[in-house]
């Protein structure tokens, strides 16, 4: 295989793994089910090989699974799992409210409010998958703002894993008051003060995480799915 050819499936195989990734957190492929290779190669009109190798990125953040002779199916993450990945993220997001404040702009806090907005108005009219995308807009326009690649790069191996079940998934799930959790951190953010940024941040994950304790053992497991 030539350089140019190689450097051309790499190309290719990343922009599957974004379409798989979108259709996971759009809640298409939900967890328990199955990818099948050839009929995602059929949709994308590609061949099998960089749909393998967009399957291997994904089981690397977390998100699929793979096993002989059956294939990739979404994960589904123990309770423990979760809770330990909000623990992660919301260090890396007080982190990313830190370096962002100095940088923030009227229009940046105005991008901000607009989404805990669209959180609201989706929460309140049962939209989850709307709810769903604002709550991520909000959190990954904080750590963008950052300008930080580093800090970027490592937070978005988590925030799909834990987007992908929290937000799409777990029924009873209190989505007026997630919404409305994000308040205090714009508060913060206006204020231009890092620590307490950081701590509302901090605040905003612990509770998110304890309902989803609470809720997690509702969600049936892939095995009680339809494959």
């Amino acid at each position: 295989m030539t350089r140019e050819a190689s450097i051309s499936r790499s190309v290719l195989s990343d922009q599957v793994k974004d379409r798989l990734l979108q259709a996971i957190l759009d809640g298409r492929y939900p967890p328990g089910a199955r990818i099948v290779e050839t009929q995602v190669a059929r949709e994308l009109g590609t061949s099998q090989a960089p749909v393998r190798e967009a399957l291997r990125d994904l089981e690397a953040l977390g998100v699929v699974e793979t096993a002989a002779f059956r294939g990739a199916r979404v994960r589904r993450p123990s309770a423990n799992e979760l809770l330990e990945a909000f623990a992660i993220r919301a260090e890396l997001e007080a982190l990313g409210a830190r370096l962002a404040i100095p940088r923030l702009t009227d229009e940046d806090f105005q991008v901000l409010a607009e989404y805990v907005d669209e959180m609201r108005r989706a929460a309140e009219d049962g939209d989850y998958r709307a709810g769903a995308t604002a709550d991520a807009s909000f959190h990954s326009r904080i750590v963008e703002l950052a300008g930080n690649a580093t800090l970027l790069r490592v937070w978005r191996t988590l925030e799909p894993y834990s987007r992908t079940y929290i937000t799409m998934v777990v029924p009873g799930l209190d989505r007026v008051r997630i919404a409305h959790l994000h308040a205090p951190i714009l508060v913060a953010l206006r204020l231009r003060d890092p620590e307490a940024a950081a701590t509302v941040l901090r605040e905003h994950f612990s509770e998110t995480a304890a309902m989803l304790a609470d809720l997690w053992a509702t969600v049936p497991p892939p095995a009680a799915r339809s494959a």
